[in-house]
């Protein structure tokens, strides 16, 4: 399968990268080569660049604010935000539960909600894994009881990414108890600043902060704020998880990596080659890596093109979360070897400067910790690969765990 795209659409790629090259801000794109953290500012002024063209709900249908991309176009956008390097757009409003809304959320849930999140006037959290229900999301415990009008919220939601710059949170919530643990679990939106709710902050292994514990004592939010039926939760949390799947794709920024990888291990010396490239061992490694991120850049096509089933999904958030530690590691092994040049150059007549050194070693050093979570969040690879079984079980009839085979 190629992507050959026609003159239109390189017309249209053309336009996206001038935009990131001359409209979108700059100084955005240089803390992100830094490896500076973004600010909650710096964020929603890189949102409001790209609504400023109608460039930031891509996923959204046209009548409520989307651009009306075909698949193609979108994928092409995708490409040029990751290959000038601007921060991903924060997930949770815009890509999460913004679909979700335009679905299922009533004519007023819209007009309240849907013009804030495009014009960045409040940012959202997503209220999921609570601290015993994590990959088991369907055990989770946090109750909403009705009371009149409003539901009493009780319970807490931990590795609750930007909880502290949300305005919003939308929380998975149990409103009932059925024979089946996914039956009665409903979705309800909390306002932040609501009395009872309070937010703890995680601090990550490189001294960051993103995530957080968010607790509700008695938290009251009306029953209008609840998207969809009640008890239907677990539905809308599963068109939710597979939109969030497949957005960790990052085909851009993966090609970008590799390219950048190959290019430096070409002018590093190797301990048993003229340089790193040349070494079978790394060589192999990144050429693996080269080759997943090709199949995934088909299959992710394939996905943006059809309908793919809920066993794609989850095979490719499998492939793709693996792929970026992959990439992650060998950055890791790039940096540890621009230690030895340093210290050796004077003494081995080796003096090229090495300008990139600086710049990569830290973020991509923090990248690595960070990564580390991916085959984690959004639904461990264990759980990806029991859903594919599932359903392969299903259509094919395949004997189950335990069940002998004639």
């Amino acid at each position: 399968m190629e992507l050959r795209l026609t003159p239109a659409e390189r017309a249209f790629a053309e336009t996206v990268r001038g935009f990131f090259a001359t409209e979108y801000p700059q100084d955005v794109l240089a803390k992100v080569r830094e490896g500076s953290l973004l600010t909650r500012e710096d964020q929603v002024r890189a949102q409001c660049a790209l609504q400023s063209r109608g460039w930031f709900a891509i996923g959204w249908p046209e009548q409520f604010g989307g651009p009306g991309w075909t698949p193609t176009e979108r994928y092409i956008f995708e490409q040029e935000l990751e290959r000038a390097g601007a921060p991903n757009i924060i997930p949770m409003a815009v890509i999460y539960i913004g679909p979700i809304i335009c679905a299922f959320g009533t004519p007023e849930q819209r007009q309240r909600w849907l013009p804030d999140i495009l014009e960045s006037r409040a940012m959202w959290a997503q209220g999921y894994s609570e601290p015993e229900s994590g990959s088991d999301l369907a055990s989770l415990g946090m109750s909403a009881v009705r009371d009149g009008d409003d539901y009493i919220l009780d319970g807490t939601k931990i590795w609750t990414s930007g909880a502290h710059w949300a305005d919003w949170i939308f929380c998975l919530v149990r409103t009932s108890r059925g024979e089946r643990k996914q039956q009665g679990i409903s979705l309800v939106c909390v306002p932040m600043d609501a009395p009872g709710v309070r937010v703890e902050p995680i601090i990550s292994i490189d001294g960051t902060h993103e995530l957080n514990r968010v607790t509700f004592d008695r938290v009251r939010t009306p029953i209008a704020n609840r998207i969809g039926e009640e008890g239907q939760g677990w539905h809308y949390a599963n068109v939710l998880l597979a939109s969030e799947r497949l957005s960790y794709a990052h085909i851009g920024r993966k090609k970008s990596d590799l390219q950048a990888i190959r290019r430096m291990a070409s002018d590093l010396p190797g301990d048993f080659a003229e340089t790193m490239i040349e070494e079978p061992g790394f060589a192999e490694r990144l050429a693996s890596v080269e080759i997943a991120a090709s199949v995934i850049e088909i299959s992710v096509l394939r996905a943006l093109t059809g309908e793919p089933d809920a066993a794609v999904i989850s095979a490719l958030k499998i492939a793709c979360t693996e792929a970026a530690q992959q990439i992650t590691e060998l950055w890791l092994e790039l940096a540890d070897r621009y230690r030895q040049p340093f210290l050796e150059r004077t003494l081995s007549g080796w003096n090229r400067t090495l300008p990139e050194a600086k710049r990569f070693a830290v973020p991509q050093t923090a990248s690595y910790l960070f990564e580390r979570a991916q085959t984690i969040y959004g639904g461990a690879t264990e759980v990806q690969k029991n859903i594919i079984w599932r359903l392969l079980a299903r259509a094919n009839a395949l004997p189950r765990q335990g069940q002998a085979v004639s």
